[in-house]
């Protein structure tokens, strides 16, 4: 939230009323601060930290854009603001009034030389204190937690990746497509669909995917992404699973898997180099080693999965070929790369019905999976889609699902059908890779799990 303040710099001017008006309503955070140094200013926000040393006390204010020590000189204030200053909690929310000068040693090279103290609304007892709490007592206080430096970055680095995203896609001539997110059928197996009554229609589903309804933007508008929230009711407590996260899924006409590898590579250098470039401070608020996220350029290693299996087997790893990989897996495979790596050519057993099958062997899928180096794993899941309508049928049969649900997405190649590829990258395990976090739980504002739907 940013907020509105007087510039009492400005109140004795001969000024137009207009004019006027515009500068009583602009508009000053912490983070422009830089603009104002030796003016007197006046700011809103939060408590975040305090320490006293006899007649001086620091008051670190947070405001969402940054943070400023404001100091309190016993004979420079009131014995009221004083008093007040060394009384106030934690997470009180105040309005601070002072000369901005630059301090280098202080949080955010500006500290405020304050002369003013007015309490909005006073915080006692804040639950979240400097001292150590558990992972449970901080997620069931996570619409506090937020408030945080280290959950701040994590917000921050989250948002530039989303931006970065949507100017990715929207700079190379895609088309934002928003696909629905209640649908009458599965996308990626019946196993893991959340159900829900839906009128007098019978049963509906949360969307595990936009991929499907992708393939029909991408036969009206050529090249589209789709980006939303999905939803699988996997019942895993691994690090890197949640039930609800979102998706970013790009869908192009006459493009094959090649295509849709280049694709992949090209979006992920973009993507990480952005926030490598624009995010640097928030990176060091938590501590991460971006050494090897220098190395995200492309051309990205691309391995067939019969290769993969042969570095797990030059491993040790007792891993049965056919098989589709594991976490565990995946963390082998991807620690023989100093960046991400493409998986390509996966046993079709394994893979989604809507896949296509690889000319030359009808057993693999022309499917590609790209792992994350330092253990995360998959981050983006693509392939050829199936574009022949009779071996489409032929799959939907083979995986036993009901052709009637599925008609509508049938038409799409009784009816000027073409070759087409596509991938998704969940914005969530993205944010974990790039952040350097240990635990899913923290790349999203209000993480949904098996075991939490609170608060």
């Amino acid at each position: 939230m940013e907020y509105s303040f007087i510039i009492p710099a400005f109140r004795n001017s001969i000024i137009p009323k207009v004019c006027q008006d515009n500068l009583l309503m602009q508009k000053i955070t912490i983070s422009d601060l830089g603009k104002y140094v030796g003016q007197e200013i006046s700011l809103q926000g939060w408590l975040y930290n305090k320490r006293s040393g006899g007649k001086i006390k620091f008051l670190v204010l947070r405001d969402g854009t940054g943070y400023l020590q404001c100091v309190y000189f016993k004979g420079n204030v009131t014995e009221d603001i004083f008093e007040t200053a060394d009384r106030i909690g934690q997470e009180t929310s105040i309005e601070v009034t002072g000369k901005v000068k630059a301090e280098p040693r202080a949080p955010g090279g500006y500290e405020l030389d304050a002369t003013g103290l007015k309490v909005i609304s006073e915080a006692h007892d804040y639950p979240i204190t400097p001292k150590d709490h558990g992972i449970e007592f901080l997620m069931d206080h996570r619409h506090l937690w937020l408030r945080s430096s280290r959950q701040v970055a994590i917000l921050k680095i989250r948002h530039r990746i989303v931006k970065a995203i949507r100017d990715f896609f929207d700079g190379n001539g895609f088309t934002l497509m928003d696909a629905p997110i209640l649908t009458p059928n599965a996308v990626e197996g019946t196993s893991t669909l959340f159900e829900t009554p839906y009128f007098d229609l019978g049963k509906a589903y949360l969307t595990q995917s936009g991929q499907l309804y992708g393939e029909a933007g991408a036969m009206a508008l050529g090249k589209i992404y789709t980006f939303g929230p999905t939803f699988r009711a996997e019942k895993s407590k691994t690090r890197r699973h949640l039930t609800e996260f979102w998706m970013i899924e790009p869908e192009v006409a006459f493009n094959d898997l090649n295509d849709n590898m280049d694709l992949a590579e090209e979006f992920l250098e973009y993507v990480v180099q952005t926030v490598l470039k624009e995010m640097e401070e928030e990176l060091k608020v938590l501590e991460r080693d971006t050494t090897k996220l220098k190395n995200v350029k492309k051309p990205l290693p691309r391995i067939t999965y019969d290769e993969a299996v042969g570095i797990l087997k030059k491993s040790g790893s007792q891993f049965e070929y056919g098989n589709d990989f594991g976490g565990g897996d995946e963390t082998i495979i991807s620690e023989q790369f100093d960046r991400p790596v493409m998986v390509h050519r996966y046993p079709a057993a394994v893979k989604a019905f809507y896949m296509k099958r690889d000319p030359g062997n009808e057993n693999l899928a022309l499917a590609v999976d790209v792992l994350a180096p330092e253990g995360y794993g998959e981050i983006i899941g693509g392939s050829q889609r199936e574009d022949d309508l009779n071996k489409l049928l032929e799959r939907i049969k083979e995986h036993n699902l009901p052709q009637e649900a599925f008609e509508w997405y049938l038409d799409l190649r009784r009816y000027g059908s073409v070759p087409h590829s596509g991938f998704g990258l969940g914005l969530e395990r993205t944010v974990g890779w790039i952040c350097g976090l240990e635990h899913v739980r923290e790349t999203i504002p209000f993480p949904r799990m098996i075991y939490r739907n609170t608060p």
